[in-house]
């Protein structure tokens, strides 16, 4: 029996925890999306249409952030309030995050965000240095990860661009305004350029998307829980060799739930369900491949990524390095992974640094690599937004960077020292000889098979007291035995000098390209720092080898570099110069060569030619004749071809050479020559020192003047940038607070019409006088006894004569505003007319007198209504018999006299006519009555009726009343 009990509260138990689990997560503990909207210059329109198109029920929250005065007080708020249902409220510090309400940061205020909690934070920075819309999104996306949405809308400048590379970091969604519906396109235009935009819309179109977007992604379960593990492994196999096929990369051996993260957010973004159907979708759009590539390869960086770690390598690790350095020493750093070149640019700019605080100077050698092509581009170019601003001190931008509208340029000082070319690091050639690897937050994307394999490559790449820098959230893992940890905080190693490593291939070779490229494709970037990058990278490469002389020719068969002494092969042809190889080609070398190349051309294979006879001053040499295609991945660009001679009997001509110009130079007459010569030169020279030295001075004098202008012209330069920034962020500021207040002069225009048509419409008569008692503003229903036009607004109301006699308004309007009590009073105006004139303070809505306020209400009517009231009550109750009839002479009305009198009651008199009631000899007189008192008069004035008089007739009779 108690094994039944167990078992029954057992399964009461789970049936409570099934009904629990069910039931709705109360709206603290409620996952929901929060957006973050960021706004500028002309940035409220688009709010407004924004607001107006977005339900009030989507379950997601808004968080407004705009660049707005500090100085002045915000009526955002408000505004938008009236474009939409949803609550809409101005931040407050620790302020929670709830759905269906719209948060507005205040004005002179950061905002961050921490376990769905606003935080109002002082400004750290100057005005106009500020990047609130960064700030923001950058909080957002590691508070929130993937709930998190970035939207860019109108403004100039480019703050939010950073802070949107971190929301598609963390697989959040990235909305930008089109750059035609935009009234300033400069941050959308910004974001479009970085390629990260998930959809760029106008205003009104966001909502709709924005809602099946959030509906797909809140009812989410993942790739993996959601399909079952063998489809999910299929799919995904079936993804990896669509991946590889068509961008020649591999993802197998990335980390799983990164890759089933980053695709799931596709297939949200597409509303697709199943990731079979997903699968299909690659299949028959290659656009969508490209952009699946490009969300896998994770191109999110900055400038000093971990500060501290930045700080800790420049002032220990990096001196530790040089101090024994000699004079002449290269230094060669390796940054993989490097995306659009911030950190390579960072690593050169502390070795920059470095040296100069050490008083040394080296050359400098960095590689930055990366399998996206188009972010190699962007890292040649070397143009980042403003907003880098944030993660770059003042001083750095002011020495390093170049102020170029609403972008900085790297400096060329730091430009030539790095070297960028495309390179995919699992199975290309790594450099070599290095003494710094800054591979950061590239591991972590790997898995733990790929690391194996990178970790030993770095090793051999390292010199033996070189450093390899990784990320703060990445290790060596097992392979202790390869490197020492000398920081373990910051993840900073040296390499041990182990044995028996296996390497993966590492010693450099010429590549073979890929089968699929051809000598028609040409470089999708065509610049001067490409060209540059190229020249670097040939020559960092062909340096590291021991090949023989040789040259590096491209599809046309144009010498771009040398390598090696190559002048028994080659010599400038005859005529206009040219560096066409096969112009330029000695006898008995030419026509092998053209052959390897037409070879070349057709099946992109190395071609050999062996014993090749070149004549040379009447010597030959034999040479064998190597022609190889290059890789792309090695040389970042296409269609390049080398050319290797290998000499055979290259010491037998050169000592046959050297003999015969022994022979020459030994004759006596050359002798003389020379030495007259010689003496000729000195005293030239001489003489050209002595003018040198005089000019020197001259121009050091010069260069002296120059240095100080110079140095003026810096700092007066220094100075306009400081205040074009501000004065930027000032007019960023000015046309945001100009957009509320044109809202606000719209509604006040629309409450003055109002306002106009209500006074003109009503008929009580309403004067306003400010505080100095001058006419204010005033009804048309005054006129009738004040003579006021418009053009009397401003004049003291004393000046104007009325038709109220008797009544001084001034002075009633003095008496209100001393001791602000309403007085009422009577008043009547010369035509007869009553008013009932009030007079009351006039108050702001702050609570302050202003003036006062006198009212008019026509009393007339109520004044004879009430005397026409007390005659009914007179008749009513008097003793006489009153009776009123009509021109027939029916009985109209009938008192409680004429009941006595006559002796009918008021029902039975209303019947009947007043003929059937008095004698016959009465009806002539009876009837003059009811004709007229004029003609009652010749009857005696009717005294043979009971209860009547003249008087009373006249009382009751007008000439609008059809009987007496």
């Amino acid at each position: 029996m108690a094994v039944k009990k167990n078992t029954s509260a057992t399964k009461k138990s789970k049936t409570r925890t099934a009904t629990q689990a069910k039931r709705p997560l109360p709206a603290s503990q409620e996952k929901f999306p929060i957006v973050g909207i960021g706004a500028s210059a002309g940035g409220l329109e688009a709010l407004e249409v924004f607001f107006s198109a977005m339900p009030p029920d989507s379950n997601m929250a808004f968080v407004l952030v705009t660049h707005l005065d500090p100085t002045h007080t915000s009526i955002l708020p408000e505004l938008i309030q009236k474009k939409t249902k949803m609550q809409v409220k101005q931040i407050t510090d620790n302020m929670h995050i709830k759905p269906n309400r719209v948060y507005i940061i205040p004005p002179n205020k950061e905002l961050a965000i921490l376990n769905s909690t606003l935080q109002l934070m002082e400004m750290s920075r100057s005005r106009g240095h500020n990047l609130p819309i960064d700030s923001f999104f950058r909080s957002l996306a590691q508070d929130q990860s993937s709930r998190a949405i970035g939207i860019i809308l109108s403004g100039t400048g480019t703050d939010g661009t950073l802070g949107i590379r971190a929301i598609k970091g963390e697989t959040g969604l990235v909305m930008v305004q089109t750059s035609d519906s935009a009234k300033y396109d400069g941050m959308p235009k910004s974001v479009i350029e970085t390629g990260l935009a998930d959809f760029v819309l106008e205003p009104s179109k966001m909502p709709e998307q924005l809602i099946l977007y959030a509906k797909q992604a809140t009812s989410r379960l993942g790739i993996e829980t959601k399909h079952p593990k063998d489809l999910t492994e299929n799919g995904l196999q079936k993804i990896y060799i669509l991946l590889r096929s068509h961008k020649k990369h591999d993802f197998s051996q990335y980390k799983k739930n990164t890759i089933c993260r980053r695709i799931e957010r596709r297939m949200h973004i597409h509303q697709i369900s199943d990731i079979a159907d997903y699968v299909h979708f690659l299949q028959v759009s290659e656009s969508e491949v490209t952009v699946l590539f490009k969300e896998l390869l994770i191109n999110v960086t900055n400038f000093f990524r971990d500060p501290d770690a930045f700080a800790v390598l420049k002032n220990k690790y990096i001196p530790d390095l040089l101090k024994d350095k000699p004079v002449d020493y290269s230094v060669r750093v390796w940054v993989p992974g490097c995306s659009s070149g911030e950190e390579p640019y960072s690593i050169a700019i502390l070795l920059l640094e470095c040296m100069a605080a050490m008083n040394r100077h080296f050359s400098i050698q960095i590689f930055g690599t990366d399998i996206d092509e188009d972010a190699i581009a962007l890292a040649r170019g070397g143009k980042y937004p403003d907003s880098i601003s944030a993660d770059v001190s003042p001083e750095r931008l002011n020495k390093f960077f170049t102020k170029e509208e609403n972008h900085y340029r790297i400096n060329k000082t730091v430009r030539d020292l790095v070297v960028f070319a495309s390179q995919n690091i699992i199975k290309d050639p790594p450099f070599t000889k290095l003494d710094l690897i800054s591979c950061r937050n590239l591991l972590i994307y790997f898995g733990p098979e790929l690391q194996r394999k990178l970790l030993p490559l770095f090793h051999y790449s390292l010199k033996k007291e070189a450093l390899l820098f990784l990320g703060s959230s990445e290790t060596i893992g097992p392979n202790t035995d390869l490197f020492t940890t000398l920081d373990k905080k910051w993840k900073i190693f040296r390499p041990k000098s182990a044995h028996n490593v296996v390497y993966p291939r590492m010693a450099f070779t010429v590549p073979h390209p890929a089968a699929e490229l051809s000598m028609q494709e040409t470089d999708r970037f065509h610049g001067k720092h490409e060209d540059v990058d190229t020249q670097k990278l040939l020559k960092a490469m062909l340096s590291q080898s021991d090949l023989p002389p040789c040259v590096i020719i491209d599809d046309r068969a144009e010498i771009i570099f040398i390598h090696g002494k190559t002048g028994y092969f080659l010599e400038p042809a005859e005529g206009e110069t040219s560096t066409n190889i096969l112009e330029m080609a000695r006898p008995g070398l030419r026509s092998g060569l053209k052959m390897a190349l037409d070879k070349i051309a057709i099946e992109r294979e190395e071609v050999l030619l062996k014993d090749l006879k070149i004549k040379n001053n009447g010597s030959s040499v034999t040479v064998n004749l190597t022609v190889r295609p290059l890789s792309i991945m090695q040389t970042g660009r296409r269609g390049l071809i080398i050319v290797i001679f290998n000499e055979i009997d290259y010491q037998e001509g050169k000592k046959k050479a050297q003999t015969e110009r022994v022979k020459r130079l030994t004759k006596d007459a050359e002798k003389v020559r020379l030495e007259d010569e010689l003496q000729y030169t000195r005293e030239s020279l001489q003489a050209t020192i002595e003018e040198l030295e005089t000019a020197n001075e001259e121009l050091k004098s010069t260069n002296e003047e120059l240095q100080s202008t110079n140095e003026e012209l810096q700092s007066t330069n220094e100075e306009m940038e400081t205040s074009k920034e501000e004065l930027q962020s000032l007019n960023e500021e000015a046309g945001t607070v100009n957009s509320e207040l044109q809202r606000r002069i719209e509604e006040l225009s629309r409450s003055n019409d109002d306002i106009k048509n209500f006074l003109d419409s009503t008929k009580i008569a309403i004067i306003f006088l400010d505080i100095d008692l001058c006419v204010r503003l005033f009804t048309p229903s005054v006129t009738s006894f004040i003579p006021l036009i418009a053009s009397d607004i401003g004049r003291p109301i004393k000046h104007f004569a009325h038709t109220l006699p008797g009544v001084k308004l001034d002075q009633y309007a003095k008496g209100v505003l001393l001791d602000l009590a309403v007085q009422e009073i009577d008043v009547k105006d010369a035509s007869g007319n009553y008013y009932r004139m009030r007079v009351r303070p006039y108050r702001t809505l702050n609570n302050v007198i202003d003036g006062v306020v006198i009212t008019f209400d026509d009393i007339t009517a109520l004044i004879h209504l009430n005397r026409e009231k007390r005659l009914a009550a007179i008749v009513r109750d008097s003793n006489d018999a009153i009776t009123l009839l009509d021109l027939e002479g029916n009985i109209k009305a009938w008192n409680h006299g004429a009941e006595i009198i006559y002796g009918y009651t008021e029902t039975e008199a209303l019947k009947m006519n007043i003929f059937d009631i008095v004698p016959q000899e009465q009806k002539d007189e009876t009837q003059a009555l009811i004709t007229g008192p004029d003609k009652a008069k010749q009857y005696g004035c009717g005294a043979g009726l009971p209860g009547f008089s003249i008087k009373m007739a006249k009382q009751l009779m007008s000439p609008s009343q059809t009987g007496i």
